[in-house]
């Protein structure tokens, strides 16, 4: 992301400038729902209060009633169209100092670990309030008057559940909701299991959101990726240079954070993600005890993943060999987008090639140079939108 002048006032203002400057495309969709976020800039500039002229004024305002919440907005579309881009235009430019930013995966943790907390003081007997929500959504409301999610999804049934009671205590205490998806609301949760209770959210969803659809005819992301570095060898500081600047491109500079996912009952650890783009070492991937279940959640979690500092895999290494082929294959039958960094080019990385091993190492061979054309990122591209539709 480009740095936001001065001058900018808005989301329209800030993409023409970058247009001007030839740092971006002219685009009639992007500069449609930019249009839709200065309308929430504008009104949450008109609600921010104003000066408490004495000290009875100040009681009286901590007395009235939460204001109603300005109608967020919901944008939804294909990858690579700009969404993250606007969202963080947009979250940089809003006037609120109680604001917040995160992926939908991250803060539903975080809402999680706050009822768990709540209830362990119920145990405990020190909170008479057996309904975990209302002062749990009261928290997340004193701290942030304006959530900004990246990736909406729901995929979890513990997620679906709380929805809809979550955003009717926050909307009621003013909160405004803005939110990227690649799919739109009625979609959410399809074919999910007892789909019928978490309709209630859509209805509340589309009630307290304007639902926009970023239809850009450009896939900017793909454009990038085709022109960046997938597989560099050897390790060295020029191969992290590489990979470090495809990094950036690919999350356009977005701050990173360490996430989880769930695993009946145990959590696979993310070292590095910027909404769908995840960031190991292959340590972290191969030197673990992990197995085609987790590789399979990262695949269906993240859209491109980056592997940093994959070694000669010899005898020595015969078990981070195995998994090192069950994440090739993982990743490569869902289509996920993968950059590499080695020690040598995939044909020469295992040094001794005898038996079952050896003959499925020829796959991943295979597979790794495949990974890296053209016609690969177009299949994921295909297959990442199918995906959400």
């Amino acid at each position: 992301m480009q740095p936001i002048p001065d001058y900018a006032l808005s989301v329209v203002e800030q993409l023409r400038a970058m247009t001007e400057a030839g740092t971006l495309k002219a685009d009639a969709a992007q500069m449609g729902v930019a249009s839709r976020l200065d309308r929430i800039l504008t009104e949450l500039k008109s609600r921010r209060p104003a000066a408490k002229k004495s000290a009875l004024g100040w009681i009286f305002a901590q007395k009235r009633k939460p204001e109603q919440p300005i109608r967020g907005l919901y944008v939804h579309g294909s990858v690579g169209r700009g969404k993250t881009m606007l969202m963080d235009l947009f979250f940089n430019l809003a006037p609120v100092e109680k604001k917040r930013r995160a992926h939908f995966h991250e803060f539903m943790a975080d809402v999680h670990g706050r009822i768990h907390a709540h209830r362990q003081k119920l145990k405990a007997g020190e909170t008479k309030q057996a309904d975990p929500v209302p002062p749990v959504a009261a928290a997340l409301r004193e701290e942030a008057e304006l959530l900004c999610f990246d990736e909406f999804t729901v995929t979890d049934i513990a997620d679906a559940m709380i929805l809809a009671r979550l955003f009717t205590e926050l909307f009621a205490r003013g909160c405004t909701l803005v939110a990227t998806s690649n799919v739109e609301p009625t979609n959410l949760y399809r074919d999910g299991l007892n789909r019928g209770l978490f309709l209630p959210f859509v209805d509340l969803l589309k009630r307290y959101v304007e639902v926009a659809t970023l239809d850009s005819p450009t896939d900017y992301r793909m454009e990038k990726m085709e022109s960046l570095p997938v597989y560099v060898a050897p390790i060295s500081p020029e191969a992290h240079r590489q990979l470090d600047l495809a990094w950036r491109h690919v999350t356009d500079g977005a701050p990173e954070a360490t996430v989880s996912i769930e695993m009946k009952g145990r959590q696979v650890d993310i070292p590095r993600a910027v909404g769908r783009v995840a960031r190991f070492t292959f340590d972290d991937l191969c030197s673990r005890p992990l197995g085609a279940s987790d590789y399979l959640a990262i695949a269906q979690r993240f859209d491109v993943v980056f592997v940093e500092d994959v070694p000669y895999l010899g005898p020595e290494k015969r078990n981070e060999t195995k998994r090192f082929i069950i994440l090739i294959d993982a990743l490569y039958d869902a289509s996920v987008r993968l950059f590499v960094s080695a020690a040598a080019m995939p044909e020469v990385l295992l040094t001794e090639k005898k038996g079952t091993e050896g003959f499925e190492f020829d796959r991943t061979i295979s597979r790794l140079f495949e990974m890296r054309s053209a016609d690969y990122l177009e299949l994921h591209q295909i297959n990442r939108h199918v995906a959400d539709i």
